[in-house]
This record gives C-alpha cells, structure tokens and sequence, in this order.
C-alpha cells in the first residue's frame, strides 16, 4: 500500500506562486502514474497534471501554462509549481498514485489564493 502526504499549502496573494509537495512511502519508480487533483468547495474533485512513468506530463485547460508538475525519483517525491495563482485555485490539493489498477490518495493540502 502507497502512503502519500502532501505538504507546501497555504494562503498566497493573487499572481503569486506555491510550490506543492508530496512524499511517497516506496520507490515512485514502481508507481504507474502520479497525479494532482484539487477539489474546491461545493464542488467535485478534479484531475490537476499527471506525470507518467516515462515522464510525460498532462495539464487540464485551467491550469495549463501555469502550473509545472515534475517528481524526484531519488527522493521519492512528486511535486506541482504553481503560478501565477487565481482566486479560483483555491481548493484542497491531493496527492495520487496509480499502482497496480489501485488508486491511493493522500490526506489533502489546503491552497487559499485571495488578496
């Protein structure tokens, strides 16, 4: 079973940037794919950017250009750049891994973007 926790959230002003981090329990290199998913208040959760294991990145429409998901093998780490930050950003942050035809999930990073 793949443990995940995610940290770096926070309240950021409008145009600034966070930096989102998730720590994985065992070797991302046997993971299928990482992802980030965000779920805002009154609303469904929604995939952010996925990573593959061969590194190939995707991004939904509202974030693309904006944000940059990468990972560390070595350290076992996935993380979202996050910039030029919107009010409507603002939800709960999960961490996901795909292992097996099994989806894990972290317990959720909260990002507040207001001025």
């Amino acid at each position: 079973q793949v443990q995940l926790v995610e940290s770096g959230g926070g309240l950021v002003q409008p145009g600034g940037s966070l930096r989102l981090s998730c720590a994985a329990s065992e070797s991302i290199i046997r993971i299928n794919s990482l992802a980030w998913y965000r779920q805002a208040p009154g609303k469904e959760r929604e995939l952010v950017a996925t990573i593959t294991g061969l590194d190939s990145r995707s991004y939904s429409d509202s974030v693309k250009g904006r944000f940059t998901i990468s990972k560390d093998i070595a350290k076992n780490m996935l993380y979202l750049q996050m910039n030029s930050l919107k009010p409507e950003d603002t939800a709960v942050y999960y961490c996901n891994a795909a292992k097996n035809w099994v989806d894990y999930w972290g317990q959720g990073t909260q990002v507040t973007v207001s001025s």
